[in-house]
């Protein structure tokens, strides 16, 4: 059996307790868990999940372009009347 080492891991209190419990839920404990992690890191030589960047579509920078000319055209008294459709087609 190959020798074990420590990896200590900072994380807060309110994730470790969340991921204790859902590890015990399922069967395992978390040294188990990120003992799967690492081994599947080291088998696949790539994270096993899609790592992506979350930012919400409505501050895109299209819809920002958008939205400021939509702010722009009430500021000068103009009224904007637009499909879903011609909308859609500003965003790109």
């Amino acid at each position: 059996m190959p020798k074990e080492t420590v990896l200590s891991v900072r994380i807060d209190e309110d994730s470790k307790r969340d991921f204790d419990t859902f590890c015990s839920k399922v069967g395992l404990n978390a040294s188990v868990a990120v003992n799967i992690f690492v081994q599947t890191v080291l088998r696949k030589r790539k994270i096993p999940f899609e790592i992506a960047d979350e930012v919400d579509p409505f501050y895109s920078e299209s819809n920002m372009r958008a939205l400021q000319r939509s702010m722009k055209q009430a500021e000068n008294g103009e009224i904007v009347v637009k499909t879903m459709a011609e909308l859609e087609a500003m965003a790109e």
